[in-house]
């Protein structure tokens, strides 16, 4: 579909020095669609804001216990990975 909007030349100019002018729709399209996509995603967190209770979860009351409870889900992640693996060969 073609459509009609107004932008300001500062905007074209920026777009046509890193995208090209003949790459300026692709551009536009790629960057519309990584906006919405973002609104999406903000409005999903928004509507799910609030849904865990801290009381729950007490390994994420500091930014260091949150990082080594990402640590150990890692670790047992890739022990699980090694055992199908090694499961796998045999």
């Amino acid at each position: 579909m073609r459509t009609h909007i107004v932008v300001p030349d500062d905007l074209v100019q920026e777009v046509d020095r890193v995208a090209g002018k003949r790459r300026r729709s692709r551009f536009v399209q790629e960057a519309i669609r990584e906006k919405l996509s973002r609104e999406t995603l903000g409005a999903a967190l928004a509507g799910t804001a609030g849904g865990l209770d801290p009381g729950d979860y007490p390994e994420w009351d500091t930014a260091a216990e949150v990082a080594a409870w990402v640590e150990s889900g890692r670790l047992a992640d890739n022990v699980r990975l090694a055992r199908k693996l090694r499961a796998s060969r045999d």
